[in-house]
C-alpha cells in the first residue's frame, strides 16, 4: 500500500488511501494507564527503544516531537540484515516490520512513558498484521526488547492495560527479543516533517502528533529533532 500510494499523484493517493480504510471502527488516539511498573536503569547515558507500529512515517513524526527523545529513526527489525530493504520488506515475506529505533535521555523520559505513548497515540494496538489502510506483516505491532528489565515492562504493560479494557479488543502488539535493527533508506526518514500535506501524512499520521499534544502536553515538543539521518 504505501508504495503504491507513494508513487501516485495527490488526489490518485488520497483517494486510494480512503478507499483501502477498513470499514470497522479502529481505536482513537486515548491516554490509557501509566505502566504499574517501570524499566529501571541505573544508566546516565542515551537509551534505545525499538518499536513497530504499522508505517513507519507516522511512528517516527510523534517520537520526533517527545521530550527526552534524542533520536528517531526509521527502519526495519525482525528479519536479516540482507533483506532490509523497502522494496523487499514490502512484500511482507522478510520477517521484517517497519519500525522505529528511539534513542532516550532516562534522565528525562523512562522507557515506560515511551511505551504509554506508543498505545496511547502513535497506533491501534488491537490490530493484527495492519494499522490504518495497511495490510501486511511488515505492518504489524511489535515491541522489540534488548533487556530483560525492557522484556518484563512491556510483557507486564501489555497484561495490565488488557486487565484494565483499555481497548475494545485484546492487544495483539508482540513482544520479541531485538536482534538488529537496520535504518531505512534516507528518503523515509523524517518523513511526516518533511512532508507534512503528504496525503497520507495528513490524513493518517498528523492526527497522531495533534493527539500527542493534547493527552501528553507536558511531553510535547514543538519543535522536531529530525534524524539528520544521510545515507
Amino acid at each position: 500500500m504505501l508504495r503504491k500510494i507513494y508513487l501516485l499523484g495527490a488526489a490518485s493517493a488520497f483517494a486510494l488511501m480512503l478507499a483501502a480504510v477498513p470499514a470497522s471502527a479502529e481505536e482513537s488516539p486515548h491516554l490509557v494507564p501509566a505502566p504499574a511498573s517501570d524499566a529501571t536503569t541505573t544508566a546516565t547515558g542515551p537509551q534505545t527503544a525499538v518499536l513497530s507500529g504499522g508505517c513507519f512515517w507516522g511512528v517516527q513524526g510523534v517520537f520526533e516531537h517527545v521530550k527526552g527523545v534524542t533520536r528517531v529513526l526509521a527502519g526495519y527489525s525482525g528479519g536479516a540484515k540482507n533483506t532490509a530493504e523497502y522494496e523487499t520488506v514490502s512484500t511482507g515475506t522478510t520477517g521484517h516490520a517497519e519500525s522505529v529505533q528511539i534513542t532516550y535521555d532516562p534522565q528525562q523520559i523512562s522507557y515506560g512513558k515511551i511505551l504509554q505513548i506508543f498505545f496511547s497515540v502513535a497506533l491501534d494496538p488491537t490490530m493484527k498484521d495492519a494499522q490504518g489502510p495497511d495490510t501486511g506483516t511488515q505492518y504489524r505491532s511489535e515491541i522489540f526488547v534488548s533487556t530483560p528489565e525492557q522484556q518484563k515492562t512491556a510483557a507486564a504493560y501489555i497484561a495490565q492495560l488488557d486487565a484494565a479494557h483499555a481497548f475494545h479488543a485484546p492487544i495483539a502488539t508482540r513482544v520479541d527479543p531485538l536482534h538488529g535493527f537496520y535504518p531505512a533508506e534516507a528518503y523515509h526518514q523524517d518523513f511526516l516533517e518533511n512532508h507534512p500535506y503528504y496525503p497520507y501524512i495528513a490524513y493518517n499520521d498528523m492526527p497522531k502528533v495533534e493527539a500527542l499534544k493534547e493527552i501528553f502536553p507536558n511531553d510535547y515538543a514543538a519543535h522536531a529533532r529530525l534524524s539528520g539521518f544521510k545515507s
